[in-house]
């Protein structure tokens, strides 16, 4: 019988060891992860099912919505931006059928737990909420506004509902995007509640992760959390029992017995709407890794690049930075944005031991954001990124001894997202690429809702979910939407 898998020591041990330095200077973190116990509490394992790419609205419509549809007990939302659009439609109406359904079984059923969390609704709503840490809960009253049922109608249903909102001055979102249905599953997407037309991605899962997620959305959003008294249908309840005499593990039945999703990778190769099954062994070998917002209270407003030196060494932070540092042969990100220097000095140290390095971004993608919070943007720092690197081959070249076998630099290239121009007017085209995914040797695969960009490693809370899966040939999923849709910025002259 094969061992399962497990995350190596060259990884754990430098990324543990990163954290417990900066343990004092980030004891006042919330919720704090900088001590042996809480670290160790990160490691865990999951079940990944399915990967999900397309715009924003394809994901909400194909995997979100008939997971919302699906609860029987309760529903975790948690996004950054919440606004009028065909997202916040399909939400309204799922809960509203969801509801009708209920009323009409005629079965005495228990009540469905629905909690939504949101940072990011307009301007005025930022200028004004309030700072304290439990944040702004929305009386029923103001739910119509949100574009959410009323809760006559929900409670009909048997729905209880609250809706809550954190943002910390002045520019701490909570970024993460995530739901959890009936405390066993949970969806971790890229996108918003929101109108924009981009491509992004979704990962379902389920296992041990989902705890330490329902966890951390305790601690941060003050959900109420009860999975213990979650109960199977009638006959998985009598398959665990039998399987249990046979000694059969009730983690494992729960994953056949649970239905699978008949989508399977869309017909269109074109298309940006994609999905694919994972075939990784269960359990895989997962980390949990939140980064918790911060205020940033040496933020200079006009000029945030003289603002705190060095990004707080958060698990997230943590890990990217040991991924960079132990990669042997190659880096692939995808991100929307690329603005945090720390970021690029890793990849370049990466690319002077002979790591190959990709980087697909966007061009001009929220300028105004990229310039209040870095006051840089991404074009500025590819081009100063570019030219490092082009010194860092030169001084190569002219110090190459015969004798002293140097390492050559990797290789370096860099791609802007570019809508396909023959389905620019369809509906399901991208405009600007919003996916953010790090994979480091083919074996290393990051997802969740942290950017490569200053907001994001500096003040805005995110989430991390990272995956050991050696031999992961699910990147085709994305590679080959995004192959089509690349235009080159920068290539080694050496490829």
């Amino acid at each position: 019988m094969s061992q399962p898998l497990e995350f190596p020591s060259s990884f754990v041990t430098p990324w543990k060891d990163l954290l417990l330095a900066h343990q004092n200077e980030r004891s006042r973190d919330s919720p704090n992860y900088h001590n042996d116990e809480a670290i160790d509490s990160l490691l865990t394992t999951s079940t990944p099912n399915l990967l999900y790419v397309g715009t924003g609205h394809s994901i909400f419509t194909r995997a979100i919505l008939p997971a919302v549809a699906s609860a029987k007990h309760s529903i975790h939302f948690v996004t950054c931006y919440w606004a009028a659009s065909p997202s916040l439609d399909g939400i309204r109406q799922t809960l509203l059928q969801l509801a009708e359904a209920r009323s009409r079984s005629g079965e005495s059923l228990p009540p469905l737990n629905v909690s939504i969390g949101f940072s990011s609704w307009g301007l005025f709503q930022k200028l004004f909420h309030t700072s304290a840490p439990e944040g702004c809960v929305y009386p029923p009253s103001r739910w119509a506004k949100l574009g959410l049922p009323d809760e006559e109608t929900l409670r009909k249903g048997g729905i209880e509902m609250t809706v809550k909102s954190l943002f910390f001055t002045p520019l701490s979102v909570m970024h993460p995007k995530y739901v959890i249905v009936d405390e066993t599953k949970a969806w971790i997407p890229s996108c918003n509640v929101s109108w924009e037309r981009w491509f992004e991605g979704c990962v379902e899962l389920e296992g041990e992760f989902v705890d330490r997620l329902l966890d951390f959305h305790a601690r941060v959003w003050g959900a109420r959390v009860d999975r213990d008294n979650i109960e199977l249908p009638g006959r998985d309840r009598m398959a665990i029992r039998e399987a249990q005499n046979q000694g059969v593990e009730e983690e494992d039945l729960l994953h056949e017995t649970s239905s699978s999703s008949p989508l399977t990778e869309g017909d269109d190769d074109r298309s940006a709407t994609q999905c694919i099954h994972f075939t990784a062994v269960a359990p895989t070998p997962t980390i949990f890794l939140p980064s918790p917002h911060h205020r940033n209270p040496r933020f200079k407003f006009f000029f945030p690049f003289f603002s705190q030196s060095d990004p707080p060494m958060t698990p997230l932070n943590a890990a990217l930075l040991t991924l960079f540092a132990n990669a042997h042969h190659e880096i692939h990100l995808v991100t929307p944005n690329l603005t945090s220097w720390p970021v690029i000095e890793a990849l370049l140290e990466a690319i002077s031991r002979g790591v190959n390095v990709q980087v697909r971004t966007g061009r001009n993608m929220m300028l105004i954001e990229q310039l209040v919070t870095a006051g840089t943007t991404t074009s500025w720092c590819l081009r100063r990124f570019v030219k490092k690197y082009q010194a860092l081959c030169k001084r190569h070249t002219r110090n190459r001894d015969p004798e002293a076998q140097l390492v050559s630099p990797g290789q370096l290239e860099i791609f802007y997202y570019k809508q396909l121009g023959e389905r620019a007017k369809l509906e399901d085209e991208p405009v600007f690429s919003h996916f953010k995914m790090t994979m480091v040797d083919g074996e290393y695969l990051m997802l969740g809702s942290g950017n490569m960009d200053r907001a994001s490693w500096w003040t805005s809370q995110e989430i991390g979910v990272l995956f050991y899966m050696p031999g992961l040939g699910e990147r085709r999923v994305w590679e080959n939407v995004l192959e089509k849709r690349a235009d080159l910025v920068f290539r080694s002259k050496n490829r």
